[in-house]
């Protein structure tokens, strides 16, 4: 299937897209869209022919847990709504710890690198093989950037993938951005991934902007494509014709008329490199995938789990890092990771940073440093009020009054823990003054 030029559809920008021309299929973000009914931007879409694929970013299918069966349906589920002819996901693990390691669940709140070990890819074959099955669609899988490294790989980037789609037949949607995220911050070669991937399995590609700031690349998805990243996608191209490409924009949305540049640029990146007579043409089906590969080895999931909790451990809860790990890297890996929860539980509780003002910020990163998200960012906005109520409130009663009010809206019903108690106790005696 043949998918063109697309581009990443989000709620900010939806009237911009909507008014791009050229532009033949969007992708969204599963777990921002309701399960039961489409946004009515999306409906119009739809409703012009133009195809949405949604991106998943919650399974953790390189988790050593095995994929939680409700977010497997509920990505079927946006599936069947969308009409979709396939879902994507990622390469990564976002949560660890749990009954695997008897040690508490975190999450990291963002996409981790899975270790390219055969333990690792054993485990991840299996997940796969198990979404594959729950999804009614064709499933693809995103290479991601990263910032860290694990110690002792057995392979390479491309020989992990080329053994994925081998043993499991699911396709790959390349991110041309994040193999020159891991080529600036890892050393690793986009030429040789690209030679060594079966680029006939791309589903699709992601092309996305980024900055470099003190020797590492940040895949912000908030910046323009720069020429780097349009080399990289042109190295592909001399390879492969995708049979789609798509712009991603997260943050910092441009006007129409800069997306539509952008989207002319990648076209004109594709038309120039566009490859010998001989390159291959990709092409996607629901292919028959090969016999659903064999169970991880014995100890495989648990060796995997003791591993990535170590580190995500070492990245949100100040434990040592692991053996082999570049401690500058996890420092900044970690101070990331708390920028985007506080970036994040702003958006899911805009009242937060409007009742606290310019304190908002390094009061979260405060709360961040010792206390590791472990049920999404709702949960983490309410615990991080629950922290300040639970030492002392605000000094302004007004701010504390709303703050407190915020709580109780939000906290559900719950047994009277000590936080409660001390909410309520705080809320009676504003009420008194």
């Amino acid at each position: 299937m043949k998918l063109g030029i697309g581009i990443g559809w989000r709620p900010e920008i939806a009237a911009e897209v909507e008014a791009l021309t050229g532009v033949d299929w969007v992708e969204v973000v599963a777990e921002n869209l309701c399960a039961d009914h489409l946004p009515d931007s999306l409906v119009r879409l739809r409703e012009r022919g133009v195809t949405v694929v949604p991106h998943g970013v919650s399974l953790g299918l390189g988790g050593a847990d095995r994929p939680d069966a409700e977010r497997l349906a509920g990505l079927a589920a946006r599936a069947e709504l969308l009409g979709t002819p396939l879902v994507t996901e990622h390469i990564a693990f976002v949560r660890a710890g749990g009954p695997l390691t008897a040690s508490p669940r975190l999450e990291a709140g963002h996409l981790l690198p899975v270790p390219r070990t055969w333990d690792a890819l054993e485990v991840l074959c299996e997940n796969v093989a198990i979404a594959q099955d729950a999804l009614p669609v064709p499933l693809a899988l995103e290479n991601i950037a990263a910032l860290v490294s694990w110690p002792d790989e057995e392979l390479t980037e491309g020989q992990f993938l080329a053994e994925l789609v081998e043993r499991t037949g699911v396709r790959l949607l390349i991110d041309v951005a994040n193999l020159h995220t891991n080529h600036v911050n890892l050393g690793q070669d986009p030429a040789k991934a690209l030679d060594e991937l079966p680029v006939e399995a791309i589903a699709y590609v992601h092309v996305a902007g980024g900055v470099e700031k003190n020797g590492v690349w940040h895949d912000t998805h908030a910046h323009p494509v720069t020429a780097p990243v349009l080399d990289v996608l042109a190295e592909l191209r001399s390879r492969v014709d995708p049979p789609g490409v798509l712009l991603e924009r997260d943050d910092a949305f441009p006007p129409g008329a800069e997306l539509a540049a952008e989207l002319e640029t990648i076209r004109e990146t594709l038309r120039a490199a566009g490859g010998p007579s001989g390159v291959r043409t990709g092409t996607w089906t629901g292919m028959t995938a090969p016999p659903a590969p064999a169970p991880a080895r014995p100890g495989a999931r648990d060796r995997t789990a003791v591993a990535q909790t170590a580190l995500l451990s070492a990245l949100v809860a100040g434990t040592p890092a692991p053996e082999g790990f570049d401690h500058r890297r996890l420092r900044v890996q970690s101070r990331a990771l708390a920028a985007k929860r506080a970036d994040v539980v702003a958006k899911v509780a805009p009242e937060l940073p409007e009742i606290l003002g310019d304190g908002y910020r390094a009061a979260f990163l405060d709360y961040a440093r010792t206390r590791p998200m472990s049920d999404g960012y709702r949960r983490d906005a309410l615990d991080f009020v629950e922290r300040i109520l639970v030492h002392g409130g605000l000094p302004d009663p007004v701010a504390q009054r709303r703050l407190t009010h915020w709580w109780e809206d939000r906290s559900g019903p719950r047994p009277p823990s000590r936080t409660t108690r001390i909410v309520r106790a705080a809320r009676a005696a504003l009420a008194g003054k």
